[in-house]
């Protein structure tokens, strides 16, 4: 698979980006962990929203029966209570909408809890997306890549290192 290494000023165009597209005015925001708390607060800052909130969802990495692991429920570590999105009109942010299944799952759960949902993310990439022609209310790009941001280079398990620049390797 295609990998593209992002760097800061780009996260910032693909933010500048998105902020036109927004016709709706915010009441809260639901930011996924841990991919969506970079722009989420980027989006935060940018649309003034204060009434931040948290979700973890994890799925199982191995399923009963050899089921193809694409099929297992989600698992929420962590989920605002209910009241707290009551009536709010709520902005997911995450930062790749690949197979769509964190992003659904939380965006179900924000609907059951009486909120109004919307989500977004910095890229979509459509053709990984098991949800037909559901997609992002808003995006900043599509992509078929596996994307690597700033944030995410030389730390943790996908650990991207940069090439030496010239003269120095």
């Amino acid at each position: 698979m295609r990998r593209e290494l992002l760097t800061w000023d780009d996260v910032d165009k693909l933010i500048d980006h998105l902020i036109p597209q927004f016709d709706t005015a915010f009441d809260a925001m639901v930011i996924i962990t841990r991919g969506g708390l970079v722009p989420g607060g980027l989006l935060a800052e940018a649309l003034d929203i204060t009434h931040i909130l948290i979700a973890s969802v994890d799925f199982p990495a191995e399923v009963a029966m050899n089921r193809a692991k694409l099929s297992a429920w989600p698992q929420f570590l962590q989920f605002p209570e209910d009241h707290l999105l009551t009536g709010r009109t709520t902005l997911i942010v995450d930062d790749v909408w690949g197979s769509g299944r964190t992003m659904t799952a939380v965006r179900a759960r924000v609907l059951a809890a009486g909120g109004k949902p919307y989500t977004c993310v910095l890229h979509f990439n459509p053709y990984r997306n098991l949800f037909g022609s559901l997609r992002p209310d808003y995006y900043a790009a599509v992509t078929d890549a596996y994307i690597v941001y700033p944030w995410e280079v030389d730390r943790g398990p996908d650990r991207v290192l940069l090439p030496d620049p010239p003269g120095m390797g």
